[in-house]
């Protein structure tokens, strides 16, 4: 095995979304899609609404998939659990990832942001559809949208109450930030904060498209991913050991 690399959903999704990503990387990588508690209605464990929760959920769950050569990505809500997942990683002293990717994620919170959380049914399945992530039909069924808008509210809440740290990622972990030119939900010039809060930025990616940019095609995010992981591994290995 070449890396692991961890990919986590945006906020109301599951890992269906990414469900033929694995297959497109090279062979030699494991590609995992884990999901976050409360998805979808047969997942009979609660949704977990605070970001500390969630990483504590992943850092058991991930296990010893979290040692060696692992990088994380995480799309929108995915990418503040990526974020903090790494913080946490950092604090408590253990290995962390080797790259980080943050997709369609504001490393900002403007005093104008919508808090779409506490927003009415209607008024968020407006916004939910303007986002273009979840399936027409689900919106539209009032039996499949009572199941799913618990889930839907509180992962939009968590990641619209969180606030990143305003410490920088160290060196050893480089960072990507990846977004769509035509995302309304967060657009690019809320993207660019991030370059701030790491010591060693790998690039800022911007491909055609809205909040799920990589909907129907998906290979020229992955093409990214592997380059700039790529990049960052090799950095890694050509590195010197740092006595700990």
């Amino acid at each position: 095995m070449e890396l692991r690399l961890f990919v986590f959903h945006h906020a109301g999704g599951s890992h269906l979304m990414y469900r033929d990503w694995p297959e497109r990387f090279p062979s030699s990588w494991d590609v995992r899609t884990p999901d976050a508690p409360g998805r979808g209605p047969w997942d009979d464990r609660p949704p977990l609404g605070e970001v500390g929760a969630v990483v504590d959920h992943f850092l058991h769950e991930l296990g010893d998939g979290l040692t060696g050569r692992f990088a994380l990505f995480g799309h929108s809500m995915g990418a503040t659990i990526a974020y903090e997942l790494t913080r946490r990683l950092l604090a408590e002293g253990r290995t962390p990832p080797f790259w980080l990717g943050l997709s369609a994620s504001s490393a900002t919170r403007p005093a104008d942001t919508v808090q779409r959380h506490l927003l009415s049914d209607a008024a968020l399945r407006r916004e939910i559809a303007a986002m273009g992530g979840t399936p027409p039909e689900v919106l539209q069924d009032p039996g499949l949208w009572a199941i799913l808008a618990p889930t839907i509210r509180g992962d939009l809440r968590l990641g619209e109450t969180w606030r990143p740290s305003p410490d920088p990622l160290p060196p050893a972990v480089p960072l990507s930030v990846f977004g769509g030119k035509r995302d309304t939900a967060v657009p690019p010039d809320r993207l660019t904060g991030w370059s701030e809060l790491c010591e060693r930025f790998v690039g800022f990616h911007l491909f055609d498209g809205d909040h799920f940019y990589f909907r129907d095609d998906p290979t020229a995010v992955i093409e990214r991913i592997v380059k700039d992981a790529g990049r960052a591994l090799a950095l890694a290995e050509a590195a010197p050991a740092v006595p700990r």
